[in-house]
């Protein structure tokens, strides 16, 4: 390796390659030296401009050294020990699905390269190519997060600065602007329901209506024991564990703890099980003929997959086989999942909120819930909107009103407010207008021909009643005034 060859700034130097003698202008590259706890790093620039860009960013107290990490190094140690980023912790079950994209889109690709050097137009690009290769938005989004959730986790270990998936959208399906149809969930009609659940077993029909009924994901379905009903005058079930693989675990989040309500119908059906099939609180619900949890996968391919295809929930497609011949292959358009989706749809046709639906299905965020229910939601804008012909509570003429309102009259005849605006009414106006003579007449003088004269009448309205006589107050800038409208002030 050349030795590094001084510039006219400090801390940057030149690597002049083999042939070069330094003179005049050459492709030569720059390199940064600095020094990181204890240790001195090089690193080197197609220009200047960059090198000086880096070594601003140092000096201001970024003096972390670039990453040598490779990619698939990082991601099989990262895969391992991934624990989670939140409070909600980490489920064992996430962890193919984030392994299993990773490993069959871009491992191969990216394994020998840094971790720094995979950029945001690599990604975008993969994402271009595996829309061009007629991969799902399904698939390219599960990619996207498991990357995302990589190198997120680089960034908490010192390994990078930014996380180059950010800003990076997925991109849209050709030719179509609407989602794609297997991108919406499927959702059963009532009609399609009712089809589906003649075509299947009479002993498997309480099941698959539970899951129609209360929305359960069929881990929780098949980890249900019979301590987790409660059948006595209020029904509901408790959701405290799921049945995964094989495995008793917890729930995939705190939301999915919920306790949600049976109807009398349910319970009714229920209690005829538990008479018949109850062998312990600690038991399934749903038990096998041995008693024992069920299997999902033969329950599929026994009960659901037969009934779906029975009645037309059905899709072709060709698939080619090890020896390389293609064939057809049929698969059901109903899932497990499609029962917790009807659910929802049922829901909203009951009028239930977003928030309601949320809760009921367990789900740890309501944007979650919006993002995947919104196609069952009316897409229309509704009727017109009036403008309100009265006076908003807020404008000027409703603020006087409710002055006005406030104010109140005590015996001794003085008028009385209450404080706004830590600024306290006037007690008293200064002086009354008199209707005979239209002039305004200092309460003063009133209260002196009061007291010198016992005979004389009273003051009228506000501060000695006469009955007959009308008082209107108004609300003008320099306080507040008492006008006499019907009986003559005596003066």
């Amino acid at each position: 390796m050349s030795k590094l060859t001084k510039t006219n700034r400090p801390g940057i130097y030149r690597r002049h390659v083999k042939g070069c003698n330094g003179k005049g202008r050459c492709g030569c590259p720059y390199v940064v030296v600095s020094e990181h706890r204890g240790k001195q790093y090089t690193e080197t620039f197609r220009t200047a401009a960059e090198a000086q860009e880096a070594q601003g960013t140092r000096k201001a107290g970024d003096r972390r050294p670039k990453s040598k990490v490779r990619f698939g190094e990082y991601f099989e140690s990262w895969i391992k020990s991934y624990g989670g980023r939140t409070s909600r912790g980490f489920s064992e079950t996430t962890r193919p699905e984030y392994e299993r994209p990773i490993r069959t889109h871009v491992l191969d690709r990216w394994t020998g390269w840094k971790l720094v050097e995979v950029e945001a137009p690599d990604i975008r690009g993969r994402f271009r190519e595996m829309r061009a290769e007629g991969h799902s938005t399904s698939q390219i989004k599960k990619l996207r997060a498991a990357l995302s959730v990589m190198y997120g986790t680089a960034i908490e270990d010192d390994l990078l600065r930014s996380n180059p998936v950010q800003g990076v959208r997925v991109p849209p399906a050709p030719c179509d602007d609407e989602p794609e149809e297997d991108e919406k969930v499927k959702v059963l009609t009532r009609a399609e329901l009712a089809l589906l659940m003649e075509a299947i077993p009479a002993r498997w029909e309480l099941f698959f209506v539970f899951l129609t009924v209360t929305g359960l994901r069929i881990s929780e379905a098949i980890g249900l024991r019979w301590e987790h009903l409660d059948l006595g005058e209020n029904p509901q079930v408790k959701v405290r564990e799921q049945f995964y693989r094989g495995k008793r675990r917890r729930l995939k989040s705190g939301a999915g703890r919920r306790e949600l309500p049976l109807s009398p119908g349910i319970a009714s059906r229920l209690l005829a099980l538990r008479r018949d099939n109850y062998r312990g609180p600690k038991t399934p619900v749903f038990a096998s003929r041995t008693g024992t949890e069920l299997i999902r996968g033969k329950l599929a391919e026994r009960v659901l997959t037969p009934a779906a295809i029975s009645v037309g929930f059905k899709t072709e497609e060709t698939v080619v086989g090890k020896d390389g011949r293609e064939r057809t292959k049929i698969r059901p358009t109903v899932t497990f999942h499609t029962f917790r989706h009807t659910c929802a749809s049922l829901l909203f046709d009951d009028g239930r909120n977003i928030k309601q639906v949320q809760v009921w299905l367990g789900h740890a965020d309501p944007a979650f819930t919006l993002r995947t229910y919104v196609h069952l939601m009316d897409a229309g804008v509704g009727g017109g909107v009036d403008f309100p012909s009265r006076v908003k509570a807020g404008s000027r003429k409703g603020r006087e009103k409710r002055k006005r309102d406030k104010l109140r009259i005590s015996g001794n005849g003085f008028l009385k407010g209450k404080k706004r605006n830590n600024r306290k009414w006037p007690q008293t106006p200064d002086r009354i207008l008199s209707p005979e003579t239209g002039v305004r007449i200092p309460v003063a003088v009133l209260r002196a021909k009061r007291s010198s004269n016992p005979k004389a009448p009273v003051l009228p309205g506000p501060f000695q009643s006469l009955g007959a006589t009308v008082w209107q107050q108004d609300v003008c800038r320099r306080g507040i005034w008492a006008q006499a409208s019907s009986e003559r002030f005596p003066c």
